[in-house]
């Protein structure tokens, strides 16, 4: 802008223009990052919109040949398209409408994805043309929803980002509400999570007149319409103060209640609600700690009835059905003990750490981080608990995988035993572990094994080595 502006004899428009479009739509193009390409879309929209005369043309060129671009130069054409129309009215082209919507056909998803983008963008440009039209295609093109979807969250998400933006866009909202309420019960869990994504953000404009609304299908008999709303209302909770609090505070615990849920996925997106609230926003949560954690801590056990076996070929192999519920469960835990520890019972916590330790991989991970925390945190606790945190420690960095292994099993092996070390190394910190017998004991194993001595002893050289970072 301020090239063109300066009106150098040097660099004129069409000269900086040509120097940002030319190498991304020359042969070359696809060597650019797509970053870098997304990026130069920016800077073409930029200098573009500094002389508005020229947006319509500049758009037509990028228009032009678009089924014989190769991806790489119509992923940027759709890119820059979008970021002109973020503040340019192109509804003066008749054939963009059918030229973004051929986009979405590509076999590309970089085109795709772009395609979607620049509809959503371009609507910002002209609302009263485009949203309306969104809004049908959403409707009458299934195939196409969950892109159109995308090009809707585009719109809402940049129209909120301004007072002017929710002003404009207040008017629009009833008719995007009722049609994305149509969609809530959707098979498929990315669309649905568009969706919530939307109504959430609609919620922090309109929140006296919507969230009520969301509260009340929490009774919805069905078990997708319940993961939507849900997830919806974790897009409420951002770390900034927000009008909507004070609503949410009275109304979250009845959203948790669906921690006891009968359906699997409706309690795990309430999980992840209650993950989101502990970490953003931990005062919304803080009261409601009694009667959500003995939910919570139900849902880190490993349950027979969810595992089942499925047979490949020939052989049988296990799929635990519960492991992403167990997993969220722990996620939420870690959360809480960095911004509740106050509030927990930390016997109790660890006793579900203890049982943690002897989980699937990703929880084992998971835990030995808790552990390690736990240690700076609440070291008295932990000190009277050492014995039943060493001993799964001590498992996992004395097992070895079976001879006939696969490559990722030794490497997932490996990391485990790394994390397990940083764990008793963290352990060893707690003021009188030194003295226990069974942590004693196991470090004089650890050793008196070459393999497990040089790996303890490049974790806390580490461990050192970042200590004295923080101090200085």
């Amino acid at each position: 802008k301020c090239l063109v502006s300066s009106k150098s004899p040097v660099l004129s428009y069409h000269d900086l223009l040509g120097m940002l479009v030319n190498p991304v739509l020359g042969g070359q193009g696809g060597n650019i990052h797509k970053q870098g390409r997304a990026n130069i879309a920016k800077c073409v929209a930029s200098l573009v919109n500094n002389n508005d005369s020229q947006a319509l043309s500049v758009v037509m060129r990028f228009l032009e040949n678009q089924d014989k671009q190769p991806d790489y130069a119509l992923t940027f054409s759709l890119l820059a398209i979008g970021e002109i129309g973020r503040s340019a009215d192109l509804s003066q082209i008749n054939t963009l409408q059918a030229a973004l919507l051929a986009a979405f056909s590509n076999q590309s998803e970089e085109v795709k994805s772009a395609a979607s983008y620049a509809l959503g963008n371009v609507a910002l440009g002209n609302l009263q043309e485009y949203l309306p039209f969104i809004l049908h295609e959403i409707e009458t093109q299934p195939r196409r929803q969950y892109l159109l979807l995308h090009s809707l969250k585009e719109v809402i998400s940049a129209q909120s980002s301004s007072p002017t933006g929710v002003q404009i866009l207040t008017a629009y909202v009833p008719s995007i509400w009722n049609q994305l309420y149509r969609h809530t019960e959707c098979e498929e869990e990315g669309t649905r999570n568009v969706v919530a994504e939307c109504l959430g953000k609609l919620c922090l404009i309109k929140p006296d007149e919507l969230l009520p609304k969301l509260q009340l299908s929490l009774n919805s008999p069905s078990p997708l319409v319940r993961t939507t709303v849900v997830t919806a209302m974790k897009f409420t909770i951002t770390d900034q103060p927000q009008p909507i609090d004070n609503l949410l505070r009275g109304c979250i615990g009845e959203f948790l209640r669906t921690l006891e849920d009968s359906d699997l996925n409706v309690r795990r997106v309430a999980l992840v609600a209650f993950n989101s609230a502990a970490h953003n926003k931990p005062s919304l949560i803080r009261d409601l700690l009694k009667s959500v954690l003995p939910q919570l801590y139900k849902e880190t056990e490993k349950r027979k009835d969810l595992i089942r076996e499925v047979e490949m070929g020939p052989f049988k192999h296990e799929v635990d059905d519960g492991l992403d519920l167990r997993k969220a469960a722990f996620e939420c835990m870690y959360t809480l003990l960095e911004t509740c520890v106050d509030r927990l019972d930390i016997f109790e916590f660890l006793s579900h750490v203890q049982d943690g330790l002897k989980d699937h991989y990703d929880i084992k991970m998971l835990t030995y981080l808790m552990v390690s925390r736990v240690s700076q945190l609440c070291p008295g606790a932990v000190l009277q608990r050492l014995d039943k945190l060493v001993e799964p420690l001590k498992l996992t960095c004395t097992t070895k995988v079976k001879a006939n292994s696969v490559k990722q099993e030794y490497e997932k092996q490996d990391e485990l035993k790394r994390s397990a070390m940083r764990a008793v190394a963290a352990l060893l910190t707690v003021p009188g572990a030194d003295k226990h017998p069974q942590l004693g004991e196991f470090i004089t194993q650890i050793r008196s094994t070459p393999e497990l001595a040089v790996l303890f002893e490049s974790i806390q050289r580490d461990a050192g080595e970042q200590n004295s970072m923080e101090i200085s």
